[in-house]
């Protein structure tokens, strides 16, 4: 698909947009005063979540002409064709296929892409993922001394870690089998140190994620981890040093995610424990591909299916639903509004759940490689503001640290607010329950943002004189709030797919190519130029700029 996008800025909704911008002035509490049903017709379900953009920054009208826009953009059709396996993927000519990881197995009509059955493909590769796991999690699958896998240790980097590592996390609870999962990914040597110094290697398993198996960070670490386990198995008396021994205990303690079956071989890997993924995944959208490897074996098979399933109550909620009520469209809409006629340049991401203490760190991925692009799918230049910065930790860590910037800073940050009526944990601190409370914070802070508190009423609690401006806070600091029974495997399947397609939505509007990532070339390219120079390298050295050079100078001196 190569035809030009549409440019949003010539539309009639575009200019509709700029009209209603020119005369406004958010107005929160006279909104929901003047309008009684404003939290109903802004309030939708998806799946299991509950969606309430009541405090947005938007009218009737503005919510119409986002709708329009949408609609003369031509969302609806884009989606439509990534999910019937149109090359989307413009400039690497590929299709974007997601999607298909977490169709049911028995989903009609099947999926058939560039003569390839997509979901044949997709069920095997689970059904071997699951047989796998069953062996680890039961002790059939052992180390090479025979003891039964107590930690899995994935090394991967960018999507092959930050997907795997955030639902880990989140569900934690669900972890039955008495296995652990750690995440290795800088190429700084703490990680991989840190990671594996308390491991026993005897009971330790390594993950190898990586496509092509040429990985810069991910194959360093790979050998580093290697290294690790053959002295502490020799030191053991596991193996003599050998290297049948050692090649037996490379096949015995790790296993890859690759399509590379041939570099996976010369490793020392079993290329029948290599467990592969197609040029229509991206990394980013990889979690529940083979990446997802870990948590399998970590949760289980069945968790695993439920984490599918959430993603794909959302993929159909996306495909079936009205514009207008869809909701993952709307909340990439919003973002439109906000970033450009409203000059945000940043969006919190806030979830009242410890466990998703990762989340904000994926959706940067999610969001900022995707749609931080300056040229569109036919590379031609964008012709408006793309993207946005997202970050944020959970509350209510966040209060005691950037809150302030939000509610009385000078700078618009749009905020979602993510949280959930039952605790992993329930406890209480005597008669009170904790979680009641936590969420008091995250009903008091939506609250706060939206409606602030005005001179009128600080002055009325007794403050007077300088401490009047202080004490008073704007409001009409927009918020979403997302609500869902329990943080569980299938519910965070749904707000990870709600967040793909809010940043789909955002790509298609601006008509970038959500789905490469040239940008991080370049470093990647430079950094092997620079390596020899690091290394001592005269002519290496000679070929960098100044700052460069005298930044090596200063490694030199004083590295030790």
């Amino acid at each position: 698909m190569t035809n030009a996008p549409i440019d949003a800025t010539t539309t009639s909704a575009w200019a509709e947009l700029e009209s209603l911008k020119a005369g406004f002035t958010p107005d929160l509490r006279g909104w929901f005063a003047s309008d009684p049903e404003r939290v109903a017709k802004l309030t939708h379900d998806v799946a299991d979540l509950h969606v309430d953009l009541s405090k947005n920054l938007v009218t009737d009208e503005v919510v119409a002409a986002l709708v329009r826009l949408a609609e003369q953009t031509g969302v609806a059709e884009r989606y439509a064709a990534m999910l019937a396996g149109k090359h989307i993927n413009t400039t690497e000519d590929r299709a974007v296929l997601h999607t298909a990881l977490r169709r049911p197995a028995d989903a009609v009509p099947s999926l058939t892409v560039d003569g390839q059955d997509v979901d044949a493909d997709v069920q095997g590769v689970l059904d071997a993922m699951a047989e796998f796991a069953g062996r680890v999690r039961s002790g059939e699958f052992t180390g090479i001394t025979g003891k039964k896998v107590e930690t899995v240790v994935n090394i991967g980097i960018g999507g092959s870690d930050l997907g795997p590592v955030m639902i880990s996390a989140a569900l934690e609870p669900y972890a039955d089998a008495g296995i652990s999962a750690r995440f290795v990914s800088n190429i700084d040597p703490f990680d991989i140190a840190s990671k594996t110094k308390d491991l026993d290697p005897e009971t330790t398993l390594f993950i190898v994620a990586s496509k092509t198996f040429t990985t810069l960070e991910t194959l360093t670490n790979a050998r580093l981890a290697r290294d690790w386990l053959w002295e502490g198995l020799a030191s053991a008396g596991a193996i003599d040093g050998s290297d049948e021994q050692k090649k037996d205990a490379v096949a015995h303690h790790f296993v890859a995610v690759s399509t590379a079956l041939d570099k996976v071989a010369e490793f020392g890997i079993d290329t029948a424990n290599a467990f592969g993924f197609w040029d229509w995944v991206g990394g980013r959208y990889s979690v529940d591909s083979a990446i997802g490897l870990s948590l399998v074996i970590e949760f289980g098979p069945d968790t695993f299916r439920e984490l599918l399933a959430g993603f794909h109550a959302v993929d159909e909620h996306v495909r079936t639903t009205p514009l207008a009520q869809n909701v993952p469209v709307l909340m990439g809409l919003l973002n439109v509004w906000y970033t450009n006629f409203l000059g945000a340049q940043s969006h919190a991401v806030l979830p009242y759940a410890q466990q998703l203490s990762r989340f904000a760190a994926y959706l940067q991925q999610l969001t900022m490689e995707s749609n931080g692009k300056s040229v569109r799918w036919d590379g031609s230049p964008v012709t408006t503001d793309t993207g946005e910065v997202f970050w944020g930790e959970p509350g209510t860590n966040g209060q005691h640290a950037f809150y302030q910037l939000i509610h009385q800073g000078t700078r618009l940050i749009p905020a979602d607010f993510i949280a959930f009526a039952n605790p992993a944990y329930a406890l209480t601190d005597g008669d009170r329950d904790v979680h009641g409370l936590f969420l008091a914070n995250f009903l008091a802070q939506t609250k706060a943002l939206a409606f602030g508190k005005t001179a009128e009423e600080v002055e009325a609690e007794g403050t007077t004189g300088a401490l009047v401006a202080a004490r008073t806070f704007p409001g009409n600091r927009p918020t979403t709030s997302i609500f869902a029974p329990s943080l569980t495997p299938r519910v965070l399947g749904e707000l990870v797919a709600l967040y793909e397609h809010i940043t789909f939505t955002q790509g298609v509007i601006w008509g970038i190519n959500s789905f490469d990532q040239w940008g991080v070339e370049l470093g990647k390219q430079l950094a092997m130029q620079i390596a020899p120079a690091i290394e001592g390298d005269s002519d290496a050295f000679e070929s960098q700029d100044a700052s460069t050079k005298a930044l090596l100078e200063y490694y030199r001196d004083h590295r030790a």
